[in-house]
């Protein structure tokens, strides 16, 4: 497949869904306190997500199902399958639900970085604007118009990201040096937060459905030339972000929460440009991940109700994140029990979805040719280690055995 037939997709989704304010959080503090040391933990986390998406990918458009009715129809049992629903229900609907005011939050506060200042109007109306686009998207805009408008918050994202790494001028010897794999002292769990906070179980669902609204299974090919490319340009913003606040920050002893701390920090240093410019990033990081997150919880919902006529299904689970989200963050309210539940679930999902992928890629009466080889399947197991690994670090972090 020539790299000129690249044309941006639903790939583009899954990297807007994982680049959002908590992943931009995650970059900063990771480059403000060990600089560049853990660039390749984001090496590795893209290449672990083009992997499973592509799984998922391949799956969807040769089964032509969605990835929660194929994970489902795979278990004999009722009983076990009535359980995979409610998993799947509770771990992204109600994660979805909660993270979704950190999505609107950060959009905010992407505009203040830019305003340079707290808005003089609060923070109120901004979250109102983004639900009621989110919900206007999603509600009456045809599949294909969202794609396209989110492959456009990408770029805009991407831009600002990288445009905010150009201005601050890293060292590149020392950019590189951060791709040999080390892990700095206290540098274990960021690690594994950076490679957590890129593979997400939802996007799993999301990039499935959405590829069966564009390509057939005779166009896999550029089904996978999408995701490769599209998720490495989503890897590549984190890596700008954390190179940017490694430039910037590392070393300096300032205490540094969020990216608008780094923001704020940016303007003595650089100038008024870099802090407009990675205000814009984190505005549209938290836009792009605000509809992200209702749009594959709508997916779920209608694949596991199996309506294909009515998408009605597909609304409720939609507008059921946006407005939890909005009302949290209208509130200042950080839902922890919820967040608490939702790490549990996700924690338990993000194995299990990773067994039923490797599962159904080896289903020859389910993908015939399609089905995996042996290099596939030692990727995957590998793959599945590390997924069991990050999701029992999820359960002991919310059951606060593990800081």
């Amino acid at each position: 497949m020539k790299l000129s037939r690249y044309r941006p997709g639903p790939g583009m989704m899954v990297s807007a869904a994982f680049i959002g304010p908590g992943t931009v959080t995650a970059c900063t503090l990771a480059g403000a306190n060990f600089g560049f040391a853990l660039l390749w933990a984001l090496v590795f986390a893209t290449l672990t997500t083009i992997i499973l998406q592509s799984f998922a990918v391949r799956i969807a458009l040769v089964t032509q199902l969605g990835l929660a009715e194929a994970m489902l129809k795979s278990v004999a049992s009722p009983i076990i399958r009535a359980l995979a629903a409610l998993l799947l229900i509770s771990a992204l609907v109600l994660g979805n639900a909660a993270y979704e005011a950190g999505n609107m939050s950060g959009a905010a506060l992407g505009l203040e970085a830019i305003n340079g200042a707290p808005l003089p109007f609060g923070i109120a109306p901004v979250i109102i604007t983004i639900a009621l686009f989110a919900s206007t998207m999603l509600v009456f805009t045809k599949p294909k118009w969202i794609e396209n408008i989110l492959i456009l918050l990408v770029m805009l994202m991407s831009a600002a990201f990288i445009l905010t790494f150009l201005l601050i001028r890293p060292d590149l010897g020392a950019v590189l040096q951060g791709f040999v794999p080390t892990i700095p002292d206290e540098g274990l769990m960021t690690a594994i937060a950076l490679i957590g906070t890129t593979i997400v179980p939802y996007n799993l669902f999301l990039h499935a459905a959405s590829v069966r609204e564009r390509w057939d299974k005779e166009q896999l090919p550029e089904a996978q030339l999408d995701t490769t490319i599209s998720i490495g340009i989503g890897g590549l913003v984190s890596m700008t972000i954390l190179a940017t606040a490694a430039a910037s920050l590392f070393g300096s002893n300032k205490t540094i929460e969020n990216a608008v701390d780094m923001a704020q920090q940016l303007t003595p240093l650089f100038g008024s440009m870099a802090t407009v410019t990675l205000g814009t990033g984190l505005f549209a990081a938290g836009l792009t991940s605000a509809i992200t997150a209702p749009l594959a919880t709508g997916y779920i919902v209608q694949e596991i109700f199996k309506s294909s006529r009515s998408r009605a299904p597909f609304k409720i689970g939609a507008l059921i994140v946006i407005l939890s989200g909005t009302f949290a963050s209208l509130l200042g309210y950080r839902p922890v029990e919820l967040i608490f539940v939702a790490q549990i679930a996700n924690g338990l999902l993000l194995p299990i979805v990773a067994i039923f992928l490797l599962k159904l890629a080896n289903d020859k009466n389910l993908l015939g040719p399609h089905a995996n080889g042996l290099k596939a399947n030692l990727l995957g197991a590998a793959i599945l280690l590390i997924t069991t690994a990050l999701g029992f670090r999820l359960i002991a972090r919310a059951l606060g055995f593990w800081p």
